[in-house]
């Protein structure tokens, strides 16, 4: 039998990159996955079309991160529609960037609320769904843990945030035995963050290994959290970032 088969996973930010690697790794190991997109729906689609091929349920909602009552509506429309839910990854997100003193209050209020109120609603939201044995793992970032250069203080003020919310969740539903973690990727190969970019061969030179992580790479890891290999692993934040942090 496949490791998830019965589970029902909500990948957010699921159409592209990491999320959709994510949601299609998922499937194969036997979960039934929704994503939330925001604009990419014919990716979207193209990633439930390649759940539903495998055997498995799919289903896509058009979900804005920055609106706490959409984040929530979804979650509580997934477990309606699938039957529950046991597997949440919270991970969409944007990358602001650019000098401090650029910040607007509009940049800030909107990279909180996506970056940290809606892993934070949609969270207790499926917790209220989830039974014992339920997962939530967000995805954070390698500059929680490393900021080697100028530009990226709003985003990686939000990713450390990341931490304190796994490590609170894991106290609060651990007697419900829900584990939480968080996974840090580092530099990884996607639409917006392409190996062949300009900088890339800059970014390189901080990674340990020298290269860029397939986005496979990051979902292998999100899985395994996701399946038997991470019943008790919680509260903590792995980082999955070529040495970034080294």
């Amino acid at each position: 039998m496949s490791p998830l088969a019965g589970k029902v996973a909500l990948v957010t930010g699921g159409s592209r990159g990491i999320g959709a690697a994510v949601a299609r790794r998922l499937a194969a190991e036997g979960a039934d996955v929704a994503v939330t997109y925001l604009r990419a729906a014919d990716r979207a689609q193209q990633t439930v079309r390649h759940i539903t091929g495998l055997g498995r349920r799919g289903l896509a909602l058009a979900v804005d991160s920055a609106d706490a009552a959409a984040v929530r509506a979804a979650v509580d429309h997934v477990a309606a529609t699938l039957g529950g839910l046991d597997i949440l990854v919270n991970n969409a997100g944007v990358f602001p960037s650019g000098p401090i003193d650029a910040v607007s209050g509009t940049d800030l209020d909107h990279a909180l609320a996506v970056n940290v109120r809606a892993p934070f609603v949609a969270a207790q939201s499926a917790a209220r769904h989830m039974r014992h044995g339920g997962r939530i793992i967000n995805i954070g970032s390698c500059f929680a843990d490393r900021v080697p250069y100028e530009g990226v203080t709003l985003y990686s003020m939000t990713k450390t945030a990341l931490v304190g919310l796994t490590k609170g969740l894991a106290r609060d539903l651990g007697p419900r035995g829900i584990a939480v973690t968080t996974v840090h990727p580092g530099s990884t190969d996607t639409e917006m963050n392409p190996a062949d970019a300009d900088g890339a061969d800059a970014e390189r030179t901080f990674i340990a290994l020298g290269r860029y992580a397939d986005a496979d790479e990051i979902a292998r890891t999100v899985t395994h959290l996701a399946g038997p290999g991470g019943s008790y692993i919680t509260g903590a934040a792995l980082a999955v970032d070529g040495g970034f942090a080294a």
